[in-house]
């Protein structure tokens, strides 16, 4: 029973290895797809005011499956033998097997992430609709939480799903979460940081978060119920206080000392998941002294 438990869980990571690998590609063609549909958008626009004929550009096919991947600086082709997770980047030393131009290790760190958190969902709650479904939400959680750091951008393609997805696994008690707290979570997420959002606006006349942030709190309240916002809101504020500061000291701070929020938002959704919400609570409060 025990090496069944493993077994599953070893399985589970090599699946998460594999997926990782896919979560590159959507990390990296989401963003550029969502600006070519604005451009797009936009050029039709611009033409139906002047009255022309509104016909959308002539473009090549662009999505999460065409083109093939290949390397940004010499067009090589990735061949299937070079893109195995983690293997295929130690075995090219971490460069283009054409141009030899170095490759971001941050591709197979990704796919290592995944495969654990794979792992450790499976070995959690096994090969059950729950494991499945904790394993779906730390892929979306990756995802957004890599698209948000490179563009600022938390793509409706993936946090409106995540929130349908936590509100489903709720209904059908595959998570361990009232489907009413679930729901309730969702809507106090999403307007508590909308409410926040307007408040810092009037104050100061900027905009301290995108609309996008209120979607993923909706989401981490769908799935951990109305109960754990305040820890998760919490540990994602202390988080993001640690990195800022740490930037700010190394001097990385990007042009006008803007850091994205969603990470830290994934890092205490992350951190739900393995200790849960009190636990969070419990350490937010010790590390201040109360």
């Amino acid at each position: 029973m025990f090496l069944d438990v493993w077994w599953d869980a070893a399985f589970g990571g090599v699946i998460g290895l594999l997926l990782g690998s896919f979560l590159n590609v959507v990390i990296y063609r989401l963003p550029k797809m969502m600006e070519r549909q604005w451009a797009t958008e936009l050029a039709q626009m611009n033409a139906a005011d002047q009255g022309q004929d509104v016909t959308e550009p002539a473009h090549e096919t662009f999505n999460l499956m065409t083109p093939r991947s290949r390397c940004p600086s010499c067009g090589h082709l990735v061949q299937w033998y070079e893109n195995v997770p983690v293997v295929s980047y130690l075995f090219l030393r971490g460069r283009c097997s054409a141009c030899k131009t170095r490759i971001s290790v941050r591709y197979p760190l990704v796919e290592i992430a995944t495969g654990a958190l794979f792992f450790f969902c499976i070995y959690r709650w096994g090969v059950s609709p729950a494991g499945v479904a904790w394993c779906a939400f730390s892929a979306a959680l990756v995802a957004l939480a890599f698209i948000d750091w490179d563009t600022t951008l938390l793509p409706d393609d993936i946090t409106l799903p995540l929130l349908w997805a936590g509100l489903l696994a709720a209904a059908m008690q595959w998570i361990d979460v009232p489907l009413y707290a679930s729901v309730m979570g969702a809507v106090a997420g999403y307007l508590s940081l909308w409410l926040v959002y307007w408040g810092f606006k009037l104050a100061t006349g900027k905009e301290g978060m995108g609309y996008g942030d209120f979607k993923l709190f909706a989401a981490l309240g769908a799935w951990f119920g109305w109960q754990a916002l305040a820890p998760i809101i919490l540990m994602s504020s202390v988080i993001g206080a640690i990195i800022g500061i740490a930037m700010k000291i190394f001097n990385s701070l990007r042009e006008g000392g803007y850091i994205p929020f969603g990470p830290f938002l994934v890092g205490a959704g992350f951190t739900a998941m393995v200790f849960g919400p009190q636990a969070i609570l419990g350490t937010v409060l010790k590390l201040f002294g109360l």
